[in-house]
């Protein structure tokens, strides 16, 4: 399944979550740590819990739950995940592969089997990224540059430049554990112009999907980040001469004039994957 769109929504707020699914986000996470005032947190649970358990909340897309770091974030595991668990955990302030192998086995005590989203937002957790990104229940990682750059003392600027290098390390990182990147949040909701470009951006470095804040910025990252429709034609036809080519022992065939080869045939095959298509 994509995760193009991972839309959060506050765990106190039944009604927001509720809603969640008709937003068409690929990923849904009810979120129990920021998004939560510390007097709420137990309500939140509950709430999430209730939601989980409900028979008639059958959504398609994949449901989370951001649990807190720590001691709370256990308290928070015990509480969503022993009767009705989410389809995985958010973990925020990843900092090292432990931070996904405790969540995970404290999933296991409680008899719930949830892979881990690990969110990167530290210095710690950028210079880490390899080693969260191939922790075994792993399945996505999350680059968080607000809290980033707070951390390392930057100044946020449109430009991003000031996060480009811990953005790129965590993109170069999921690829290499062979497991899904999502790009940081697009702040200012109001402003589609920006997150189209911004997705666009994240797209290009190599992430799958991106944060959303907010349900209207859903539409805006699920187009951004699905394959354009020429690009799709393109790869089923650079697919189909390859298979004609391996029939003929080729190494190195052309379509439309131009000259394809092993890493242009990759390309090809992660377009499709991302549509969801074969040709």
């Amino acid at each position: 399944m994509p995760r193009r769109s991972v839309l959060f929504s506050p765990g106190d707020r039944p009604e927001l979550m509720r809603k969640a699914p008709s937003s068409g986000a690929d990923v849904l996470v009810f979120d129990l740590e920021d998004a939560v005032a510390p007097g709420r947190k137990a309500e939140a649970r509950a709430a999430v819990g209730d939601l989980l358990s409900d028979d008639e909340f059958d959504p398609d897309a994949e449901v989370t739950v951001r649990v807190n770091p720590g001691e709370t974030g256990l308290e928070d595991i015990a509480a969503v995940c022993e009767t009705h668990p989410p389809d995985a955990l958010v973990v925020p302030k990843a900092t090292d592969g432990t931070d996904v192998t405790n969540v995970a086995a404290a999933a296991r005590e409680v008899g719930a089997d949830c892979p881990v989203l690990p969110i990167v937002e530290s210095a710690a957790g950028v210079l880490a990224a390899p080693e969260i990104a191939a922790a075994p229940d792993t399945t996505a990682v999350i680059f968080g540059a607000e809290d980033f750059a707070a951390d390392v003392g930057a100044t946020r600027t449109d430009e991003g430049t000031e996060v480009l290098y811990a953005r790129e390390r965590v993109v170069v990182a999921t690829a290499a554990a062979g497991v899904d990147a999502i790009d940081t949040l697009h702040v200012d909701y109001h402003d589609e112009e920006g997150l189209r470009e911004d997705a666009r951006f994240g797209r290009e470095l190599g992430y799958d999907g991106k944060l959303a804040i907010h349900p209207a910025q859903v539409g805006p990252i699920n187009e951004a980040f699905s394959p354009d429709p020429e690009d799709v034609t393109w790869a089923k036809k650079v697919l189909r001469a390859r298979d004609e080519a391996n029939a003929d022992d080729r190494g190195v065939f052309g379509v439309d004039g131009e000259m394809i080869d092993a890493p242009l045939i990759k390309q090809a095959e992660n377009i499709l994957d991302r549509a969801g298509e074969s040709y």
